[in-house]
């Protein structure tokens, strides 16, 4: 498979939109609609509850992965494991921004990039999700805890894999995306308006 294939297969593969899907097959809502309007785990498992937010969850972790780990396998090139750097933006690229979703806003790439680096760092996304834990557990606000894994991930790889790497860089484009899609989030914060799990209204 050609490389270009590659990226187009994995941003397609990255844009399945399965918290849509989930909100269409299960409720016959469009989750765009309701809650925070986030396709994201979090606004699932608000709307839609656990049943559908775990399985959502896992399925945009293993897009992510897959994209990252299995198709540069199938890459035409002598440098297939850089191409899966690649693949792994492209596919959360996808997440972000969906073709089948007509390049509306999807989710904000947090569990897609956790299937990309869980599969090409894993201990530098252990220590991410660590982070994630440890301050979700304390704030109980998802938006705070995905910032930190976002800061947390590129200094874990840099430690792991050195700040020289490939990786690294993904690692700092890739936190930096997240960063930018919670600046809505990053604003509430500022004003004291994020709501933490728990409170009823929708956290996106």
């Amino acid at each position: 498979m050609p490389p270009l294939v590659g990226l187009l297969a994995a941003y397609l593969l990255g844009a399945i939109p399965a918290a849509y899907l989930a909100g269409r097959l299960l409720e016959g809502i469009d989750l765009r609609k309701h809650g925070s309007g986030n396709l994201g785990t979090t606004n699932v498992y608000r709307v839609l509850g656990a049943r559908a937010a775990i399985p959502v969850f896992i399925f945009d972790i293993a897009k992510g992965s897959a994209a990252a780990a299995l198709l540069p396998h199938f890459t035409s090139s002598a440098h297939a494991a850089t191409w899966g750097l690649a693949y792994g933006l492209a596919a959360i690229a996808g997440h972000i921004r969906s073709p089948w979703l007509r390049w509306n806003a999807g989710g904000k790439g947090v569990a897609t990039a956790l299937g990309v680096f869980g599969a090409i760092v894993p201990w530098a996304t252990l220590a991410a999700l660590a982070a994630w834990l440890v301050v979700f557990g304390m704030s109980r606000i998802v938006s705070v805890a995905s910032l930190a894994s976002a800061v947390v991930l590129p200094a874990a790889i840099a430690i792991v894999d050195g700040a020289k790497s490939p990786v690294f860089f993904l690692g700092v484009v890739v936190s930096l995306v997240v960063v930018w899609m919670h600046r809505a989030n990053i604003e509430r914060l500022r004003h004291g308006e994020e709501h933490r799990v728990g409170e009823g209204r929708p956290a996106s």
